[in-house]
């Protein structure tokens, strides 16, 4: 079934459901802006236009009526593009006051005369809309520079021509759903290209006759928002111990601090916030870099993201969802950077025991919390008379964790995964976390170290149902489980994992005896046959230890999804007909340090989905004696990346234990002496010559 039909089966029904008087309600107030943004800023004026009538700069430069702040900031309703740096404008001035000129074939010239160029480019792009002369736009570029916002200013003066969606991922997104060839959404198609397929595909649909263009995108992000659905929640304190919470609450909004570094707009990278962050608080800059990715994690927030605020270490104060993305209101005291959220008091409840992590004005909430914040919502309590009614309901989904999600699409995708990363990231430990997604029992992700343990070992031992037909033939009659762990090493091989001879230990005769016995692979393919209804996963640690193209042999025809339960090959030893399950998946684990161990060939490459696993430090929440457990190794790790390589860091596990973060100095300095130091010693002589 193709995309379009797809998409059609159902449309009926659904345009049923959509509710087309909050359609036309929201349209209404994007025309509004609109309007505005025309008396503001009429066509006319274009070829005379100021570059500070234009450009976004400094809060201290009181530019908020600029075209370009009213695009980002003055019509939300009409489409947004917040989020991300102000390169996307094109030209714009920096918090020191220099200006940045981002097309590179317009960096050597004056602000002014960077920006009589690309105010030219937007004259010609306004001209061509009109003559209809929709090719000569592809020829602009310096407006390629800034795709998103010369699109929404072609959308704003011609609203007939173009869809009212900015972003290219998401206009892919709707062509693919709509029916789109794949020569329409190319990668390499210009924002302004892909947008007028959307309408040309919008068109073709008579359901949507005699509907606004907003309507339509209305219905589109109703049923098929391109976002994903599992988006990370936030915690977010609103000023210290809440007291900003009846400014927040009553102005829709969330609000924090660190004023003096300007709007997060003008940086365009975690390492650029960070400079800015350590030239205003130099006795601190260990803990810069992870509080400027939560900045600019703040920062892009998008409609619909999901918000706890609170007060201290145990109480939720409401859950919101984000309204409107990020702003700097300078005309606010403190706290100017905002995100404008419509907030549901009816989840405020108190914590039986304090959650250290959120002692940081910023905080991740693992799913696991989420979910006992929405259980703890009162049932009957009314929604506040200032949340919008137009706005979306806080989504109550329980999706996997980010990680575990990602690794199973992946794993769905290609059939065997590979996490790469340092040691101590937790490899083994989201390996794991995957096998109890598979089996059901998601809800055991983030349990308490011995329900989760509790389960694994079940998967591991539960014998299936035959589980020893193959005993009578002289094979290994030890059952398979749902879950199988092997660790690979130079001396394991071929004989292990698919088949080989072995000594029969039973046999009562003087002298050897040798028996061939299945191996893990073949046993556990003899488990999921006989229970297709499940999923089989094989763990193997340490990957890149074991000589794979030994280990493998001629699996490794079998391993890719399209030649499962359909291509066989016969065993050389046996000279048994084997084929590979659909239902059986493998997961391997590898430390890129490790530089002792031979390289994965291309051919196995082929066939397996990497995954990169990084350090997490927003798991590592408190402090031992004044030092705190994120910063302390954030700063290693940086010192070890830039000595050594970003394969060289160390992963939160050495500071953590039974799953939470170490919390006495005893712990600690015998993590530091005993476990890290002889890491860092090694990586240290590995990198003598």
């Amino acid at each position: 079934m193709t995309d379009d039909e797809q998409f059609r089966g159902g449309l009926t029904a659904r345009i049923a459901r959509f509710d087309r008087a909050r359609a036309r309600r929201s349209a209404g107030r994007a025309d509004e802006e609109r309007q505005r943004v025309l008396t503001d800023f009429p066509l006319a004026a274009w070829p005379r236009l100021e570059l500070t009538r234009y450009a976004l700069g400094p809060a201290e430069t009181g530019r908020e009526g600029s075209f370009c702040w009213s695009m980002e900031y003055g019509t939300d309703s009409f489409g947004s593009i917040r989020g991300g740096s102000a390169a996307k404008h094109i030209v714009y001035q920096e918090r020191s006051g220099d200006w940045r000129i981002v097309p590179g074939g317009l960096r050597g010239l004056s602000a002014e005369a960077a920006w009589e160029r690309v105010r030219r480019e937007f004259v010609e792009a306004f001209e061509a809309v009109e003559a209809g002369e929709y090719e000569r736009l592809d020829d602009l570029e310096s407006l390629s520079y800034g795709q998103a916002l010369s699109t929404k200013a072609l959308a704003v003066y011609f609203p007939k021509e173009f869809v009212p969606v900015f972003s290219a991922a998401h206009l892919r997104h709707f062509t693919m759903l709509l029916g789109g060839r794949p020569e329409s959404y190319a990668s390499g198609a210009r924002t302004w290209q892909a947008n007028r397929d959307l309408l040309r595909l919008i068109r073709t649909y008579e359901e949507f006759s005699g509907w606004s263009l907003q309507e339509v995108v209305d219905f589109l992000y109703a049923f098929h928002d391109p976002r994903p659905q599992d988006r990370v929640v936030w915690k977010i304190a609103p000023g210290g111990r809440a007291s900003l919470w009846d400014d927040c609450l009553q102005n829709g909004r969330i609000r924090i601090g660190w004023d003096e570094i300007g709007g997060l707009e003008q940086y365009e990278s975690d390492q650029d916030l960070k400079a800015a962050l350590d030239e205003y608080w130099p006795f601190s800059t260990g803990a810069h870099l992870r509080l400027a990715r939560q900045m600019l994690a703040y920062r892009d927030l998008e409609r619909g993201d999901v918000i706890v605020a609170n007060r201290g270490k145990s109480e939720v104060l409401a859950v919101g969802t984000v309204r409107e993305g990020y702003a700097y209101e300078r005309r606010l005291p403190t706290h100017r950077h905002t995100v404008s959220v419509d907030w549901d008091v009816a989840y405020a409840q108190t914590f039986d025991a304090p959650r250290h992590a959120w002692q940081q004005t910023l905080a991740k909430v693992p799913a696991s919390l989420m979910r006992e914040i929405r259980r703890g919502r009162h049932a009957d309590a009314p929604l506040l008379e200032t949340v919008d009614p137009d706005a979306s309901p806080v989504v109550a989904s329980d999706e996997l964790p980010d990680d575990v999600r990602r690794v199973c699409e992946l794993l769905e995708h290609k059939g065997q995964v590979v996490l790469q990363g340092p040691p101590g990231t937790g490899k083994t430990r989201l390996a794991l976390s995957v096998a109890l997604a598979l089996a059901g029992r998601a809800d055991l992700i983030e349990a308490a170290a011995d329900e989760r343990a509790k389960m694994l070992r079940e998967l591991s031992e539960s014998p299936v149902q035959g589980a020893a037909a193959g005993a009578a033939q002289g094979s290994d009659p030890s059952p398979a489980a749902q879950l199988t762990v092997v660790t690979f090493h130079p001396s394991y091989g071929y004989e292990d994992f698919v088949e080989g001879f072995r000594p029969d230990t039973t046999a009562s005769e003087a002298g050897l005896h040798l028996i061939r016995q299945d191996g893990v692979f073949l046993r556990v393919c003899r488990a999921a046959e006989e229970s297709p209804e499940k999923t089989f996963l094989i763990v193997v640690d340490e990957i890149n230890r074991g000589d794979l193209p030994r280990i493998l042999g001629e699996l490794i025809t079998l391993l890719e999804l399209d030649k499962r339960g359909c291509v066989s090959i016969t065993l050389p030893t046996s000279r048994k007909t084997l084929t590979v399950p659909s239902n059986v998946r493998i997961i391997g684990t590898m430390n890129s340090a490790d530089r002792s161990v031979s390289h994965i060939d291309s051919a196995i490459r082929r066939r397996f989905g990497f995954i990169d696993v990084q350090p997490d430090v927003d798991c590592l929440d408190g402090e031992i004696e004044g030092l705190g457990l994120a910063s302390f190794l954030e700063g290693l790790n940086e010192r070890l990346a830039a000595e050594f390589g970003p394969d060289h860091q160390l992963g939160q596990a050495y500071l953590l234990s039974d799953d939470r973060p170490l919390t006495t100095v005893e712990q600690l300095s015998h993590a530091f002496h005993h476990e890290i130091v002889p890491l860092v010693s090694d990586y240290c002589l590995r990198a003598v010559p």
